[in-house]
């Protein structure tokens, strides 16, 4: 999952005053719950890497170093769309604005992208390892959160507020997941 910019203490403590304040008394209880309920996705996250250590066979074939050229590939990935958008940021001029700038011109989020291909990784690790199918829990399960729980659709809402018609132009032109060329 992407962590939120770490140059950007300043959004971030406003985002924890802000949920505390939504959240009015009971926000410690909110939090606990919040924070305790991450151990079962710790988990369920876990279970690519343990049928991958259990392979009965190890050795560097094929899928393994598919698998590693995809990890590499989407950890450069990552980074590079997270450099592109602390950039954009950094710079005062762009306040209140959309950062189209690199992967960003085609995805809205490619960090996310990157993060979710990071996870076909283990697959590929995983196509000669007994159960290896079951390294598809983690592609499958990250898309889920992405789009439905804790990424873009929490992104997107906040992007809307705080760049308005920019961001919406953003979003009728501009993938929302998958690197593809903008619309007109």
């Amino acid at each position: 999952m992407h962590l939120p910019d770490p140059l950007d203490d300043d959004a971030l403590s406003l985002n924890v005053k802000k949920t505390r304040s939504h959240w009015g008394r009971r926000a410690n209880f909110y939090f606990f719950f919040f924070f305790i309920s991450q151990a079962p996705l710790i988990v369920i996250f876990s279970i690519p890497f343990m049928v991958l250590v259990r392979n009965d066979h190890p050795s560097l074939g094929p899928g393994e170093i598919a698998g590693i050229a995809l990890w590499l590939a989407a950890i450069a990935g990552e980074t590079l769309a997270d450099r592109q958008l602390a950039q954009f940021r950094a710079k005062p001029a762009n306040r209140g604005k959309t950062c189209r700038a690199g992967l960003w011109r085609y995805s809205r989020h490619p960090n996310y992208f990157f993060e979710w291909l990071h996870w076909w990784s283990y697959v590929l690790m995983g196509i000669n390892v007994s159960n290896g199918w079951v390294t598809l829990i983690g592609p499958v399960v990250m898309l889920f959160f992405l789009f439905y729980i804790t990424g873009i659709p929490h992104t997107e809402k906040q992007a809307v507020a705080s760049r308005g018609d920019d961001y919406r132009e953003y979003q009728r032109t501009t993938s929302m997941f998958f690197p593809w060329p903008p619309k007109a």
